[in-house]
């Protein structure tokens, strides 16, 4: 039986509305079916509609605040990352209260992901990463979709943190925003693809005995708080479920760093640009702590507070 359901559109990775990736937020998903979740998420037309619902049991003893449900225009995803932050920022905002005081707990396919608060900043704690080297057969088609180059490509993974990603790291922010991809050659290709290139470091100091891309990091390494500028510029690219280019992706943002950080590529803090191509000014911030996590996040704020009917 369908009903008027409470509903948030949420902009995430901007404190600035219609800056960051929009999200579509029923925030009670009680009684709905897979199939009337996967029309409403195809019809938003959105990357990611979310919907909300009380912790499983298992959940509730493992200290789950609330379940999320994700879906893309075709399928439920395991994870996402802007789903996670804006339909945590969506529950707080209608007055969820979490056990913890600075700690959200989200139940998901995955599992259970924390959900730290800072502020007007809420930040994910990456789910585990699986990677492996693409073959080289993938990475020539993915290469010459996007129009690269053997030269412009620096590294590339097979990332899968709930959501599968082929990462590339290219040899400037400026190829990076450059790119004119064939989407429909992307498409056949069956994979989501993430670019991501590193803004030079100015006045660097020299390391010796350091690979390049050691001192690259080592220089970045300042916290993000006292950068006015980003570190990294991203692009996503989905033509495989029906998003050309996402504006600001967490989970590509949150397995490009547990990649990057690892081998070295970036530091331990970081702030990333994205959807600059698309006129949006997406803003993430990385941070990878003492214990080794990585904790992926940034702004968000609520375009749409009203009601669907569902």
């Amino acid at each position: 039986m369908q009903q008027n359901r409470p509903f948030q559109q949420v902009d995430v990775f901007t404190p600035t509305p219609y800056q960051g990736n929009p999200l579509a937020v029923v925030m009670d998903g009680t009684g709905l079916s897979d199939a009337q979740m996967q029309r409403f998420a195809n019809w938003t037309h959105l990357s990611e509609t979310t919907f909300l619902l009380p912790p499983t049991d298992a959940g509730r003893s493992a200290g789950a605040d609330y379940r999320v449900r994700i879906f893309d225009p075709k399928s439920e995803l395991r994870f996402a990352g802007h789903p996670t932050l804006g339909s945590c920022h969506a529950w707080l905002q209608a007055g969820g209260q979490p056990r913890a005081p600075k700690m959200v707990v989200q139940e998901c396919a995955v599992g259970l992901v924390q959900i730290r608060r800072e502020g007007s900043r809420l930040l994910f704690a990456a789910p585990t990463l699986k990677r492996s080297a693409p073959s080289a057969r993938v990475l020539a088609q993915v290469a010459a979709a996007l129009g690269l180059k053997p030269r412009d490509v620096v590294a590339a993974q097979m990332l899968d943190n709930g959501l599968p990603w082929l990462g590339i790291l290219l040899d400037s922010p400026q190829t990076v925003l450059q790119l004119a991809p064939d989407h429909l050659a992307l498409k056949n290709t069956g994979l989501v693809v993430g670019v991501a290139g590193l803004y030079p470091v100015a006045d660097a100091p020299q390391l010796i005995a350091r690979s390049s891309r050691e001192a690259r990091a080592f220089g970045r390494s300042a916290p993000v708080e006292a950068a006015d500028e980003p570190h990294m510029e991203v692009r996503a690219f989905a033509a495989a479920v029906d998003v050309l280019e996402d504006p600001v992706t967490g989970s590509l943002n949150a397995s490009l760093a547990q990649w990057l950080i690892a081998d070295g590529y970036a530091p331990e803090q970081y702030l990333v640009s994205q959807g600059t191509c698309l006129d949006r000014a997406g803003r993430v911030h990385i941070e990878c702590d003492a214990q080794g996590q990585v904790w992926v996040g940034g702004a968000s704020v609520t375009c749409i507070d009203g009601q669907v009917f569902l």
